[in-house]
């Protein structure tokens, strides 16, 4: 077992700011999956995610020798993805996932998984619809169980304005879903 593995990521950045990228694998390697996870519902698109998480990879790589420890790790990292996300959203409308649902036995279970799928697609479409600002706050809060003192740190404001988002992104949601419900 590699001794960086019960190292806390703070101090791996300050390892890697001293030049030893086994200290960035292992970073990688702890990260990469809530990274991507962030990244894809934000997005809604896996290939853009990827892109996404490489780039903040990269961005960690190059900053790692100006880290400070001042807030987690996980708050660092996160606003650097949520720089990029956001950056994204910008320069182009979000695209939604266009699978189509795996052919389903006809078993008993195959209605009930059908539409377990046509709802979270529902769900994925009307996150997608969100403003930026609220889907990512949702994102944070939600899949990834962040604090409101955290989300705030990754998106640069206030607790109180994560809550308002929150808020706004809630009713945003149920105004969505219930349009899709009665449609």
């Amino acid at each position: 077992m590699n001794d960086q593995e019960h190292i806390s990521s703070e101090q791996l950045m300050q390892t890697l700011a001293g030049g030893d990228l086994e200290a960035f694998d292992q970073i990688v390697l702890r990260h990469q999956k809530p990274a991507w996870a962030i990244a894809c519902r934000f997005l809604g698109n896996r290939h853009e995610a990827e892109d996404v998480v490489q780039d903040a990879f990269l961005r960690l790589l190059e900053a790692a020798g100006r880290y400070q420890p001042i807030c987690s790790f996980n708050t660092y990292f996160y606003r650097i993805i949520a720089r990029l996300c956001l950056d994204r959203a910008k320069k182009k409308q979000p695209r939604h996932l266009d699978t189509m649902p795996d052919v389903l036995d006809c078993g008993p279970d195959a209605a009930s998984e059908m539409e377990r799928r046509q709802d979270a697609e529902a769900v994925r479409a009307a996150l997608a619809a969100l403003p930026p600002q609220q889907r990512l706050a949702v994102v944070l809060r939600y899949y990834e169980g962040l604090s409101y003192q955290d989300i705030a740190s990754a998106l640069e404001t206030t607790p109180k304005a994560v809550e308002r988002l929150l808020a706004r992104g809630r009713d945003h949601l149920q105004a969505i879903l219930k349009t899709w419900e009665n449609s």
